[in-house]
């Protein structure tokens, strides 16, 4: 180093504490972004499993009950499962066995259950398609705030401009660190909704063909009367 130079330090915590406002204010939305993005795509892989396997559970116990009157009397018995959940609407909404009005109930259901496991899908999206261009907002001021101090000093050497590029790039950076990962969060989520959707669905068109079978009995009616009392 030349006799006068200044050492130039450009270690994260030197960039943050020294960053201008404007790039500052970008630096803490972007980390509180990162940071939402991990307990967001956590909390989604955590949910679709939970109700995967309650599906499942729910899914299985059906196929000892093959009879309107049998599927019925699991509601009750699994409260709290998406299958309960859709058969309970299925019943309470139809007014009665009627296939029409089945599928009328179990779409109406599905479009329930597909808002429940979709929320905070759009957080994820928003995240992953913005951070990079606010990530840029802060680069674009670095790089103004490098030419400003080049004027001011009149000189552009690395001590006046290393430190506005390196919060530049960090901004850069830190953008990318926030929508890598909400990007392949949401991918992964998404394919595990859309499947989950989809057996919900076949699943749902299956208990339709059941309960409007004409095996399907007066004493199903009243179960179902009883379920909407309840519910």
């Amino acid at each position: 180093m030349a006799p006068g130079e200044e050492a130039i330090h450009l270690g994260l915590s030197t960039l943050v504490t020294h960053a201008s406002k404007p790039v500052l204010a970008i630096l803490v939305l972007l980390f509180a972004a990162s940071t939402a993005v991990w307990i967001i795509g956590i909390l989604k892989l955590l949910q679709v499993r939970r109700e995967w396997a309650k599906l499942q559970a729910f899914a299985a116990e059906t196929q000892s009950e093959r009879s309107a009157e049998g599927l019925v009397s699991l509601v009750p018995r699994m409260e709290g499962s998406v299958g309960a959940r859709l058969l309970r609407t299925m019943l309470t909404r139809a007014g009665g066995l009627g296939v029409s009005r089945l599928r009328a109930a179990a779409n109406s259901a599905v479009v329930a259950e597909r808002k429940r496991a979709r929320s905070l899908m759009p957080v994820l999206a928003s995240i992953g398609s913005a951070s990079p261009f606010i990530g840029l907002l802060g680069t674009v001021y670095g790089i103004m705030d490098a030419f400003v101090r080049i004027g001011a000093a009149r000189s552009a050497s690395l001590p006046v401009v290393a430190p506005a590029i390196g919060e530049a790039l960090f901004t850069t950076a830190l953008g990318l660190a926030a929508a890598i990962p909400a990007v392949l969060f949401y991918n992964l989520v998404d394919k595990r909704i859309s499947d989950f959707l989809a057996e919900l669905e076949a699943l749902a068109g299956e208990w339709i063909a059941i309960l409007s079978s004409p095996a399907a009995s007066q004493r199903t009616d009243r179960q179902a009367t009883n379920i909407q009392r309840v519910g």
